[in-house]
C-alpha cells in the first residue's frame, strides 16, 4: 500500500510539472509566434509599400491621379493588400478597393503622421471605410528632398488572426501530443520510482518481523541498488548482531541456570531486574513473574532487605549472613554477598546480590565437630585407660604378679576396645570412598546365603548369650547386593541384638521381597529404645544408655555402618522400637534385579 500511495504523490506531481512546463512552453511559444507574425506581417507591408513607393514616384509627382488610382487597384489585387495613397495635406488620391474621392482626409491618421515624421509608420485600428479592424504600414514618398505624399499597406487583422489561429492550433495539437507523451512517462518515472521504495518496504517489513534472512533483489537503477544494498548490508549487520546478542544472552542464561548460587539483579528501586533458577527456588516463586516486582513484595526478609539498602547506600560490595524460613518451615543459612552494579563508572543501575545456601555446610560442619568431639572422647577413654594402667605398672605394680597380670588385662581388653573403633572408623571411610567413587560392585545373589553366613558368624557369641538365632527367608529369594558389606551390616545387627537380648530369648532374621524391593529385618526380643531416640539411633557414635554400650564393648559406630552400606545398595535402614517388648531394624534394598519367591518357606 505505501508503495501505490508513493506512486500516486509521484505522478500527479511529475504530471502537474510537465504539464506546468508545457503550458508555459506553449504560452511562450504562441505569444512568440504572434509577436512574430505581426512583425513579419509589418514587414511585409513595409516592404510592398516601398515597392509601390518606387512604383508610384513618378505618376505621384506628375499629378496623374486618375492613372496612379488605377495602378493601385491592380497591385492591390495582385499582392491582395490595400494600397492607399494620401497626399501631404491628408487628401487621398488612390485606393486599391475604394473611391478616393469618397474618402475622408487622412491628415490625422496615426500611420500617416508617424511616416511623414519618421519615414516608416504603423497602426492597427478599425477602417472607418471597410469597418473592419486593420493593420495599416505606411512610407512616405519623396523626390528631391520633396514629400510628395504616402504610401499606405494594409491588411485586414482578421486575416492575419485566421493564420495565428491555425499556427496555434497545430502548437495546441502538438502540446497534448507533448502532455499524453510526457504524462506515459511520468507514470514510468513514477512507478520505476515507487517500485524499488516497495521493495525496500517489503524489507523492512521484514527486518520488523524478525526475519533477518530476507534479501531485497538488486533494481537495475543505479540510485536503487545503492539503496538495496545498503538495506540488505544493514540486514546482514543486524543479523550477525542479534546472533550474537542471542548467543551472548543464551550463554548468559546457561550460566546463571547452572549456577548453585542464587542471584538477584534490582535496580535503584529495588525492582527485581533478573533472577536466576537458585534464587527463584530460595524464594520460592515464578523467575518470570517477579521481573519488575520490588524484592519486599517477593521475599519477606529483613536482613536481606537491609542488605540491599545498605549495598545502594553506600555504593559498595558488602556481605552478609542471613536466615530464610521456607513454607515447609524449613530454616536455611545463606551467605549473601552484594555488589553495585553500574554503567560505565558513573551511573548507578542498581544492585547484584548472590546468596549461597550453606545450611548443608553449616550442617556438615556441625557433624564434623560432633564426631571429632565424640572420636576425641571415645579414644581418650581406652588411651587415658591404658596409660593410667602402664604407668601403674612402671611404678612398681609390675613387681606384684597378681596385680600386674589384672593390669595387663586390662591394658588389652582397652587396647582391643581401641582397635575395635580404629577398625570401624576405617570401615566407614572405605564405604563412603567407595560410595563417592562408584567402585561399589552390585550383583545378583542369594539373600538366604547372607543371612546364613551372618549367623554362623554370631551364633557363637549368640550361643555363650543363651540366644537362639532364626532365619525366614525364602531361598529363591534373589537382589542385586554386594554380599561381604551386605553380610557385614546383618552381623552388626545381630550381633547389637544379641547384646541387648535376655537369656532364652529369640533373634529373627527375616527376609520377604515386595513391589518395593527386599526388605530384611533383624528382630529381638530386648528392652527397646524409646522414640526420643530412634532419629539419631544411625549418627556416629550415638548411643542410647552409654555405660552398658561400653560394659558391653560397643563402639558406637555398629549402626552408622549399617546406614552407609544400605545407602551403597540404594536403600536405607530404618528402626521400630517398643520400650519393654524389642526392636526391629530393617535393611530395605530397591527393586532392580530383584525375584519374588514362588513359595514361601521357613529355614532356621
Amino acid at each position: 500500500m505505501s508503495s501505490w500511495r508513493l506512486f500516486w504523490q509521484l505522478c500527479p506531481a511529475y504530471l502537474a510539472i510537465v504539464l506546468a512546463s508545457v503550458a508555459a512552453v506553449g504560452f511562450y511559444a504562441v505569444s512568440t509566434t504572434q509577436q512574430f507574425h505581426r512583425q513579419q506581417t509589418v514587414a511585409s507591408l513595409r516592404d510592398i509599400a516601398h515597392a509601390v513607393e518606387e512604383m508610384l514616384r513618378s505618376r505621384l509627382a506628375d499629378g496623374d491621379y486618375r492613372q496612379l488610382d488605377a495602378l493601385c487597384k491592380e497591385l492591390g489585387k495582385k499582392a491582395a493588400t490595400r494600397i492607399t495613397v494620401i497626399l501631404p495635406s491628408g487628401q487621398v488620391v488612390a485606393d486599391s478597393f475604394e473611391d478616393p474621392a469618397m474618402m475622408a482626409n487622412h491628415a490625422n491618421r496615426e500611420e500617416v503622421l508617424q511616416a511623414l515624421a519618421e519615414d516608416f509608420g504603423i497602426a492597427s485600428r478599425l477602417s472607418d471605410t471597410l469597418q473592419e479592424e486593420m493593420l495599416y504600414a505606411a512610407v512616405p514618398v519623396r523626390m528631391e528632398g520633396r514629400t510628395l505624399g504616402v504610401v499606405r499597406t494594409s491588411i485586414p487583422s482578421v486575416r492575419m488572426g485566421q493564420t495565428l489561429w491555425a499556427i496555434h492550433r497545430r502548437l495546441v495539437v502538438a502540446s497534448v501530443v507533448v502532455g499524453l507523451l510526457a504524462a506515459g512517462v511520468s507514470l514510468w518515472v513514477a512507478r520505476r520510482l515507487s517500485r524499488p521504495v516497495e521493495e525496500i518496504h517489503r524489507v523492512a517489513e521484514q527486518l520488523a518481523r524478525g526475519n533477518l534472512h530476507f534479501r531485497l533483489p538488486i533494481p537495475t537503477s543505479r540510485e536503487a541498488a545503492e539503496v538495496a544494498r545498503t538495506m540488505n548490508d544493514l540486514a546482514a549487520q543486524l543479523d550477525a548482531r542479534l546472533t550474537d546478542v542471542l548467543q551472548q544472552k543464551n550463554e548468559r542464561e546457561a550460566i546463571l541456570s547452572s549456577m548453585v548460587e542464587g542471584l538477584v539483579a534490582i535496580d535503584d528501586q529495588q525492582r527485581i531486574i533478573s533472577l536466576n533458577h537458585a534464587a527463584a527456588r530460595l524464594f520460592e516463586c515464578d523467575p518470570d513473574a517477579v521481573v519488575g516486582r520490588t524484592l519486599q513484595e517477593v521475599v519477606r526478609n529483613v536482613e536481606l532487605h537491609q542488605l540491599t539498602t545498605d549495598v545502594l547506600a553506600r555504593s559498595e560490595s558488602l556481605f552478609g549472613e542471613l536466615t530464610m524460613t521456607g513454607r515447609d518451615g524449613q530454616r536455611r543459612l545463606l551467605h549473601a554477598q552484594g555488589t553495585v552494579l553500574r554503567e560505565g563508572q558513573d551511573r548507578l543501575l542498581g544492585a547484584v546480590i548472590v546468596l549461597h545456601d550453606v545450611t548443608r555446610l553449616n550442617k556438615l560442619e556441625q557433624v564434623r565437630r560432633d564426631f571429632v568431639a565424640n572420636v576425641s572422647h571415645e579414644l581418650r577413654t581406652p588411651v587415658t585407660s591404658i596409660k593410667g594402667f602402664v604407668e601403674t605398672l612402671l611404678d612398681g605394680a609390675l613387681l606384684d604378679p597378681d596385680h600386674a597380670e589384672r593390669f595387663l588385662r586390662i591394658v588389652a581388653v582397652q587396647a582391643d576396645r581401641l582397635n575395635s573403633i580404629i577398625e570401624d572408623l576405617l570401615t566407614l571411610a572405605r564405604i563412603e570412598q567407595e560410595v563417592e567413587k562408584v567402585e561399589i560392585v552390585l550383583q545378583s545373589g542369594r539373600v538366604a546365603s547372607v543371612l546364613e553366613a551372618a549367623v554362623n558368624t554370631c551364633r557363637p557369641k549368640a550361643d555363650e548369650q543363651q540366644v537362639r538365632l532364626e532365619i525366614q527367608c525364602d531361598l529363591d529369594l534373589t537382589a542385586s547386593i554386594n554380599a561381604a558389606l551386605l553380610e557385614q551390616a546383618v552381623v552388626n545387627l545381630v550381633d547389637n541384638a544379641v547384646k541387648y537380648s535376655p537369656p532364652d530369648s529369640i533373634v529373627r532374621l527375616i527376609a520377604r521381597g515386595d513391589a518395593d524391593g527386599v526388605v530384611l529385618q533383624v528382630e529381638d526380643q530386648g528392652g527397646g529404645i524409646g522414640e526420643e531416640h530412634l532419629s539419631r539411633i544411625f549418627e556416629r557414635f550415638y548411643r542410647v544408655d552409654r555405660a552398658r554400650s561400653r560394659e558391653l564393648g560397643g563402639t558406637g559406630l555398629g549402626l552408622a555402618i549399617v546406614k552407609h552400606i544400605a545407602q551403597a545398595h540404594g536403600g536405607r535402614a530404618d528402626v521400630e522400637s517398643t520400650v519393654g517388648e524389642g526392636s526391629i531394624f530393617s535393611i530395605r534394598l530397591p527393586a532392580h534385579a530383584v525375584k519374588k519367591p514362588k513359595n514361601a518357606s521357613d529355614a532356621s
